[in-house]
């Protein structure tokens, strides 16, 4: 992906290698003395439950957006309740949900939330009840998503 305002490109490559070896640290070593630069996101788990499966870009009309990772909890009105929680208070920008069988399902959210007004976001996170991570500074989101 080529930024606009950047002559820079960022590439999202996924690989296997032996866990067992030091393949990965000698691969991660080989690239950037031949002057490509890498982020080793192996225990990034934004990176590996979403930004993988996302395309494009932050639009800019996502001001101050802020970009949380959920568990919610595999049942009935459990999106429901964000949502409702939620109400007309902030504007959801980047939505991405996945489950594979599991008791919960991984979900991203990116929300606009002025500044003023992230003491009463904060409070929302802590009395909804789900597990949740502040993915705002992540390097995967910055280079792929923000």
């Amino acid at each position: 992906y080529r930024y606009a305002d950047s002559s820079e490109a960022h590439i999202f490559v996924g690989l296997t290698t032996d866990p067992s070896s030091d393949d990965r640290a000698h691969l991660v070593e080989r690239l950037n003395q031949a002057g490509l630069p890498v982020i080793d996101m192996t225990d990034n788990e934004l990176a590996k439950l979403h930004i993988r499966h996302m395309v494009g870009g932050r639009s800019p009309e996502a001001g101050s957006e802020l970009v949380f990772r959920f568990e919610f909890p595999e049942r009935p009105g459990a999106l429901l309740k964000f949502l409702n929680r939620i109400g007309s208070r902030w504007n959801i920008s980047a939505f991405h949900y996945r489950n594979h069988g599991a008791d919960f399902g991984r979900v991203l959210v990116g929300m606009q939330v002025p500044p003023e007004d992230e003491i009463n976001f904060e409070v929302f996170l802590n009395q909804l009840g789900y597990p949740f991570w502040d993915e705002t500074d992540n390097p995967a989101y910055k280079l792929f998503l923000g």
